[in-house]
């Protein structure tokens, strides 16, 4: 479901038709599946998404997309504003040629880390990721946002229900997720809208967790087929 604008915050907003949202769901599903060999225990969000891009890069051209941009760590500028402040960064930021001539026009994705049991982390996931969308900090304006999250510590139902919990508290119980079509790169994919300031206006998130957990290392085989340790 799509929601129009109605007393957008901020900027004009724009609208996406359901294979544009598509696309730009496969392209982060594939960058991060591609980006996961490559990751260690210590890697933090930054270098995390930096691979990240670099693979959606990758994705896109042995696709010949031709009609989308990928980029990332896009300042947000209030361009109403006659001060020097910077918004925000946000994560990646991809962008359709229908798009290209208006700068506030972009499809944003934040990025965050999550693990089971890790409750402060996974709290981080709304307090600065969903919430930055709601306050328009990101995609003001914008009828769709994104969130990905990388799943560091598995099994991910477990910190779905967590944020969509969190969310509900701080949101209404209109804001409860809704699970959206799977992909086969992804652990589970939601969506649901949020309040974008006090207009009325509605930013409809989609929520996409991958897994980014550590691989165990890979057991010799030992010639009699046995593992060896």
């Amino acid at each position: 479901m799509r929601f129009m604008p109605n007393n957008a915050i901020g900027r004009p907003s724009f609208d996406l038709n359901d294979d544009e949202i598509s696309l730009v769901i496969d392209l982060l599903c594939q960058g991060a599946a591609e980006a996961r060999p490559f990751v260690n225990k210590n890697m933090l969000e930054v270098p995390l998404t930096i691979l990240v891009r670099k693979a959606m890069l990758r994705v896109k051209r042995k696709l010949s997309l031709s009609n989308i941009e990928v980029r990332g760590e896009q300042e947000i500028l209030d361009i109403y504003s006659n001060d020097p402040s910077v918004q925000g960064r946000i994560d990646i930021t991809l962008k359709f040629m229908h798009q290209f001539s208006d700068e506030d026009a972009y499809v944003g994705v934040e990025c965050k880390r999550l693990a089971d049991g890790n409750k402060s982390l996974n709290k981080l996931y709304v307090s600065e990721g969903v919430a930055r969308f709601a306050t328009g900090k990101y995609g003001s304006g914008h009828t769709v946002g994104m969130m990905l999250g990388y799943v560091q510590k598995l099994p991910s139902d477990k910190i779905v229900k967590e944020i969509d919990s969190q969310v509900q508290t701080a949101y209404g119980t209109q804001a409860k997720f809704a699970p959206a079509v799977p992909h086969s790169k992804a652990l589970e994919i939601h969506t649901n809208s949020v309040p974008q300031g006090t207009g009325g206006h509605q930013i409809e998130l989609t929520h996409i967790y991958v897994d980014m957990a550590i691989p165990l290392p890979t057991a010799a085989l030992s010639p009699s087929g046995s593992v060896s340790v």
